[in-house]
C-alpha cells in the first residue's frame, strides 16, 4: 500500500453516508485530509462528517445544479480542492432486456451511476486546475470490464464510467489532474441486498469497504492517467492491462481524435 500525505489537502466524497464511501472518508481523514461528505441522506453525511472533523452537504447528485454548487461551497468552506472520490451509486434492479423495462427507474440508474460522474468531473476541473492538478477517482466495479447478466442495466452503467475515465484521463493529464477508476468485485454492502445470503452460502469471499479504501490510497499514490484499477478478495489492487484493438498499419489517427490538437 501507497503511502500517501493529503495534509493541508481537501477531499469530496459522493456518497460519503454509508459503504465504501464512508470507508473512503475515513482513511482520506486518517491521511490528512479534510473531507466534505456529500450524500442524499443528511443525517448519514453530518454522522460521517462529524467523525472526522469535516464538512457534511446534503444534496441529489442526479440533479444537474448539484455538482457545482457542492464544488463552490467546498472551496467557500475549505478554501481548495484536491481530491474528488466520485462515489455514489446505486443498482440496476431490473433485467432491462424485455419490455418490462421501469424507465423511472432506468434514469435514476444512469442519473446516478453516470450522470454524476460526468457532472462532477465538469465541476471538478476548474477547482483542480486552480491548484495546479488533483485527483480523481470514481468508483466503478468488475461489471465495468466484465458482464454481469444478472444485472445488464448495472453493467452498462459501469462500462460507460470506465470508458469514460480512460478517456478523460488521458484528455486532462496535461493539466496535472489524474482520473482514475476503481473496478471492486462484490463488496460486503447494503448494494448487495438479498444477494448476501446467496454468497454466504457458497462461501463466496466478499471484499469490505475498507479494502476499497485501502485500495482508494494505493491508487492515489501509484494510479495514473485513465487506469482502471481491480480489487479482489485477498489480492493486492493492480491496474487492468488492457488488450486494445487493432489499428491501420502504417496509420495513425489525426492530432484531433487522440486529444492532441
Amino acid at each position: 500500500m501507497s503511502t500517501v500525505d493529503l495534509t493541508g489537502q481537501v477531499a469530496l466524497v459522493t456518497g460519503g453516508a454509508g459503504g465504501i464511501g464512508a470507508a473512503a472518508v475515513r482513511r482520506l481523514a486518517k491521511l490528512g485530509a479534510r473531507v466534505a461528505v456529500l450524500d442524499l441522506n443528511a443525517a448519514g453525511a453530518q454522522r460521517i462528517a462529524s467523525e472526522v472533523g469535516g464538512i457534511a452537504i446534503a444534496g441529489d447528485v442526479v440533479d444537474p445544479a448539484t455538482m457545482p454548487a457542492v464544488v463552490k461551497q467546498v472551496e467557500g468552506d475549505l478554501g481548495r480542492l484536491d481530491v474528488v472520490h466520485l462515489n455514489a451509486g446505486i443498482g440496476g434492479g431490473q433485467a432491462g432486456v424485455d419490455d418490462a423495462l421501469d424507465v423511472e427507474r432506468y434514469r435514476k440508474l444512469v442519473g446516478v451511476n453516470v450522470d454524476h460522474v460526468v457532472y462532477g468531473v465538469c465541476a471538478a476541473v476548474p477547482a483542480l486546475r486552480r491548484q495546479g492538478g488533483g485527483k480523481i477517482v470514481i468508483t466503478a466495479s468488475l461489471a465495468g470490464l466484465a458482464a454481469m447478466p444478472a444485472d445488464p442495466l448495472y453493467t452498462l452503467t459501469k462500462h460507460a464510467v470506465v470508458g469514460y475515465a480512460r478517456a478523460a484521463g488521458k484528455a486532462l493529464e496535461a493539466d496535472g489532474i489524474t482520473v482514475t477508476a476503481l473496478c471492486p468485485g462484490f463488496v460486503d454492502t447494503l448494494l448487495l441486498g438479498a444477494a448476501k445470503e446467496e454468497f454466504h452460502a457458497v462461501s463466496f469471499p466478499l471484499l469490505t469497504p475498507d479494502d476499497i479504501a485501502e485500495a482508494l490510497q494505493t491508487v492515489l499514490g501509484e494510479g495514473a492517467a485513465g487506469e482502471a484499477w481491480i480489487i479482489q478478495p485477498g489480492g493486492q489492487a493492480s491496474a487492468y492491462r488492457f488488450r486494445g484493438v487493432p489499428g491501420v498499419a502504417g496509420r495513425t489517427p489525426p492530432d484531433v481524435v487522440l486529444g492532441r490538437a
